[in-house]
């Protein structure tokens, strides 16, 4: 009888491949990851796809006032909407998307929505521009605005006293601002001389490249006596690197280019906007724009400060952010009126 209690632990083979005959449950985890892993796939793709595309959340236009979004949105390609003015036809830079968290503070919550002096902002209000500096020249007041304002009342700033406006166009080649057509001609047909800029992506594609849509993006100009040459916001990268990972060669090279081709394509020179710091550290101070382009600096405080190299003058100035972008044109109506013109 001993034998077969003795054989009985080695005839267990159902007992001991039991549980290696499990596939059923011991697959059905696995499956279930992978069925995790695609959809966590699919749902990377879709917001990666959001973010780089240009007719989709970062085309989208801004529905809240200056400054009052709530922080970085991020939407899925399925609900995404696009901005029925928004044009198409170039597709998104491949780097440098996401605004910096210094860019979303100031209300840069996505890919084209840069603007001029973003990055003063974030400071706190100034003093008005002196007495004295008021006083040494005439000062003719105007704004500027982006999509951050929407659709502007015209009215109420003409009532103001605004006398002039710059509407922001095109960023890059891969965005135009979904209200510029009523900025850019609201302002002209309440009274005020109106022009259009540029925010500069030099990390993007060339300078020339970037004049070109511009141009044909509504940043043209016409002899009419009522439409600024257009500008060029060249300033703080809100995406990244403060020079956009050029050297101050080459930096100072692809200015050249978008001066040289917006000229080429309006016959005027372009304005340039810029900040003294940025300039100086961004061109190494290059002086060599001063004797063609007129300078718009920004410098949100009582007094202009020091200009950067190249200009003993300012044409603009953008002294305060406050309840939005305004400025001072450094000479009476009429000046404005001659720069107009040509």
């Amino acid at each position: 009888m001993a034998a077969p209690r003795d054989t009985e632990p080695r005839d267990t083979a159902p007992r001991d491949t039991e549980p290696r005959d499990t596939a059923p449950r011991d697959t059905a985890p696995r499956h279930r990851t992978r069925q995790r892993l695609a959809a966590l796939a699919v749902a990377t793709t879709a917001v990666t796809l959001s973010l780089s595309s240009p007719s989709l959340a970062a085309m989208a236009p801004y529905s809240d006032g200056l400054l009052t979004t709530s922080g970085p949105r991020v939407v899925l390609a399925s609900t995404a909407r696009a901005a029925p003015t928004t044009a198409t036809a170039s597709t998104a830079p491949a780097t440098s998307t996401t605004p910096t968290t210094s860019a979303r503070a100031a209300g840069v919550d996505r890919l084209g929505g840069a603007y001029m002096g973003w990055s003063a902002h974030q400071d706190k209000p100034v003093a008005a521009p002196s007495r004295a500096i008021r006083a040494a020249a005439t000062q003719t007041p105007g704004i500027d605005v982006a999509s951050h304002q929407g659709n502007v009342d015209w009215a109420y700033w003409w009532g103001q006293g605004k006398k002039f406006a710059y509407a922001k166009a095109t960023e890059g080649t891969y965005y135009t601002n979904p209200y510029f057509a009523q900025q850019y001609n609201g302002s002209y047909n309440i009274g005020m001389i109106r022009g259009a800029y540029h925010f500069a992506r030099p990390d993007t594609t060339s300078g020339a490249t970037q004049a070109n849509y511009f141009v044909d993006h509504g940043g043209g100009w016409s002899g009419d006596g009522k439409t600024l040459p257009g500008a060029l916001d060249i300033e703080y990268n809100p995406y990244g690197a403060t020079c956009y990972g050029l050297s101050q060669s080459a930096m100072v090279s692809w200015i050249r280019s978008f001066t040289n081709q917006y000229k080429a394509r309006t016959g005027r020179d372009a304005v340039i906007y810029t900040t003294t710091d940025w300039w100086t550290q961004c061109t190494g101070n290059n002086a060599s724009f001063g004797s063609t382009n007129p300078l718009w600096i920004a410098r949100y405080a009582s007094t202009p400060g020091t200009l950067p190299a190249g200009w003993g003058t300012r044409t603009i100035w953008q002294y305060t952010s406050s309840p939005l972008d305004q400025n001072y044109f450094n000479g009476a109506y009429d000046r404005l009126q001659a720069l107009a013109n040509g």
